[in-house]
């Protein structure tokens, strides 16, 4: 099995599980345990350092957990919106690599939809006037 192919897997079940409100049950209770051990230690350097390097390294692993997710999700996004795209009569095949573009190019696309936007605007006001 590929080493992407293991790490999709592993990702997917550590983002389900971590994204479960017994997962945030859990951390919040390990936090008050960590609270009460603080006398026990006498809130000692050390005791600060165990919860400060254990979010440490939880977040830095959790960072690349979340960007896999968001690039399978996008991606998929990105392919069930061209699907949209090449089976709508009419459609523009302009968007279908839209997230191409240089962001130069997709500003001038939101340009033109602005003032597209703002045509359809006056039209509609100079509507209602009449």
């Amino acid at each position: 099995m590929a080493m992407n192919e293991v790490f999709h897997r592993l990702a997917s079940k550590v983002s389900e599980k971590a994204g479960h409100a017994a997962s945030f049950v859990a951390a919040c209770l390990l936090i008050i345990v960590w609270l009460v051990s603080g006398p026990i230690f006498g809130f000692s350097d050390t005791w600060q350092l165990v919860i400060n390097t254990g979010t440490t390294i939880i977040t830095f692993l959790m960072v690349f957990l979340i960007q896999n997710s968001q690039n399978r999700d996008s991606i998929a996004t990105q392919l069930k919106l061209d699907e949209l795209l090449q089976a709508t009569k009419g459609a523009s095949n302009l968007f279908v690599d839209l997230e191409e573009m240089t962001d130069d190019e997709l500003q001038a696309m939101q340009d033109k939809f602005a003032k597209i936007h703002k045509r359809i605007e006056h039209q509609k006001a100079q509507r209602q006037g009449k």
